[in-house]
């Protein structure tokens, strides 16, 4: 058993399920530790940012331990993917999604980074027309933990420079989601898309930005697995590569249909 030491107290370090990229994450208590990189401190101004000014779905960050990990608080409750993405399957589940993405942006728009924050960004965003934020970059199901009606958005070590659509892009292929697989597509995506944007709250211009987005943000992910290096490279060979490809491709392959429904 590895255990830690929190106010002269012992308390046993619990291993979590680990994310497709990191790994050695544990609880202890009410915490969370996880291996600390050069973007934990402009991550953890960023957490401390969201958590000043109200915004209810970030862990707190807590510095670092004695090991040089960084400790957030713990979130209670489960991830919607894989066995409860039915929480999002709602329609008003859908919206609330829509919405909790909206105020995060608004959120960090007030967020000024120190001048030497460096940041851990595997994707370079697209300029998507005077939007620039500091973005997530993997607002997905496997990264939103519900407890109830509390939900919260973890995994925050991807953060960095990016945009409002680039970042509802990402989170639309997930949560509608655009899929071509058989088992996870579904005859009302372009339904469910509009939906997800309604409740952001999306201009015109926008959504027609969005539309052709969508297929680009899906391929710039797939065109990370394929350079075959550092986690990218047991991803791929999972064939999670082709799994973005396809999709890639169905996504492509019915822009007319998303953009219809978005302007409809």
């Amino acid at each position: 058993m590895t255990s830690s030491r929190i106010l002269g107290t012992v308390l046993e370090e619990v291993p979590l399920a680990e994310g497709n990229v990191t790994g050695g994450v544990v609880r202890v208590g009410d915490t969370v530790r996880r291996p600390a990189g050069p973007w934990t401190p402009a991550v953890h101004a960023l957490l401390a940012h969201l958590n000043d000014v109200g915004f209810p779905a970030a862990p707190r960050p807590l510095g670092l331990d004695e090991r040089g990990r960084e400790v957030l608080t713990f979130v209670p409750g489960t991830t919607v993917w894989p066995d409860r993405f039915a929480e999002v399957g709602p329609r008003a589940r859908l919206e609330k999604v829509g919405r909790l993405i909206r105020d995060l942006h608004d959120a960090v728009a007030g967020f000024t980074p120190a001048p030497d924050a460096r940041w851990h960004v595997v994707i370079p965003p697209e300029d998507d027309g005077r939007g620039e934020i500091i973005a997530h970059h993997d607002l997905a199901p496997w990264n939103l933990v519900v407890d109830g009606e509390a939900w919260t958005f973890i995994d925050w070590d991807g953060a960095g420079p990016g945009s409002r659509l680039w970042d509802l892009a990402y989170a639309a292929k997930a949560f509608v989601p655009l899929s071509a697989d058989p088992a996870l597509q579904r005859p009302d995506a372009a339904a469910r898309l509009r939906v997800l944007a309604d409740a952001y709250g999306l201009d015109e211009e926008q959504r027609r930005r969005l539309a052709p987005m969508l297929a680009r943000r899906s391929r710039a992910m797939y065109e990370l697995l394929a350079t075959g290096t550092g986690p990218w490279a047991r991803l791929w060979a999972k064939g999670h590569g082709e799994v973005w490809q396809a999709d890639t491709a169905y996504i492509a392959r019915h822009e007319a249909d998303w953009l219809t429904a978005l302007l409809a």
